[in-house]
């Protein structure tokens, strides 16, 4: 995982994943935890006392553990930056393990973004009354996978789902262009927002529901919308966690028997 420094977000998104892979594939396989973000891993372990590897500090311990059969299961959104360096990574140690396997990020097939426009808009559905734009915020990157948010947009309303926006943080679309969206349609009193992202962690507590001049909430605000901000994970969403169960089968099932 990218990883958070917020406790609790930590626990219902991250932790809840891990938990659903334990009870699906714990028969099996220990399941074991690994941060690609060194500054979130620094700070926690200054913070709070608390020790997360990184992933060469995860891969050196499944290597000193003997682990024979290595299986990843990332889970980022996409196949970004920090899924393409993971990937890297692990070229270093194909050799110390008898089978390495590594499992897709959230959005990769067709029938991912269903699943994701499945879980997302059921647990939205009741504000979804015509008067109220749900607006989900993503991270956004400069890689080239940040079309993700777009397809997302498109798979969304093609589905019908015509009061759902979504937009990033750092790249297109931007906040800009899911106002101009929400302002063009004319017929929207509230906003609700939602993170995009696997926890609701810093861009979810600052950047979309800060009391900043610049957050999300507060250009809303100052448009004339009533805003309402949903401060929950992609992770603490439990249609979200059988996507990457089903992904580490997809990749348990690659393994040699």
């Amino acid at each position: 995982s990218f990883g958070t420094s917020f406790n609790d977000s930590r626990r219902l998104t991250i932790g809840a994943i891990e938990d659903k892979l334990d009870e699906e594939f714990g028969k099996d396989y220990s399941v074991r935890r690994g941060f690609t973000s060194q500054i979130i891993i620094d700070h926690v372990k200054s913070r709070d006392g608390i020790a997360i590897d990184n992933m060469a500090e995860a891969l050196d311990r499944a290597v000193d553990n003997g682990v024979k059969n290595l299986v990843i299961q990332p889970t980022h959104l996409m196949n970004g930056y920090e899924y393409t360096d993971l990937a890297d990574a692990l070229k270093d140690y194909e050799d110390k393990f008898d089978q390495v396997v590594m499992g897709a990020p959230l959005l990769t097939s067709d029938a991912d973004y269903d699943a994701v426009v499945a879980a997302i808009t059921d647990h939205t559905a009741s504000y979804d009354d015509g008067e109220t734009a749900i607006c989900f915020m993503g991270h956004g990157t400069e890689a080239d996978s940040n079309t993700v948010y777009a397809t997302m947009q498109e798979k969304l309303t093609a589905a019908g789902f015509e009061n759902y926006y979504v937009g990033t943080v750092e790249a297109t679309p931007s906040l800009e262009d899911v106002i101009a969206a929400v302002k063009e349609k004319g017929t929207y009193k509230k906003v609700v927002l939602e993170p995009l992202m696997v926890v609701a962690g810093d861009h979810a507590n600052n950047d979309m529901a800060g009391d900043e001049d610049d957050s999300w909430k507060s250009t809303f605000e100052k448009e004339g919308f009533e805003v309402e901000c949903i401060l929950e994970g992609l992770g603490q969403n439990e249609a979200i966690q059988q996507v990457y169960v089903q992904h580490t089968q997809d990749a348990i099932d690659q393994l040699a028997k």
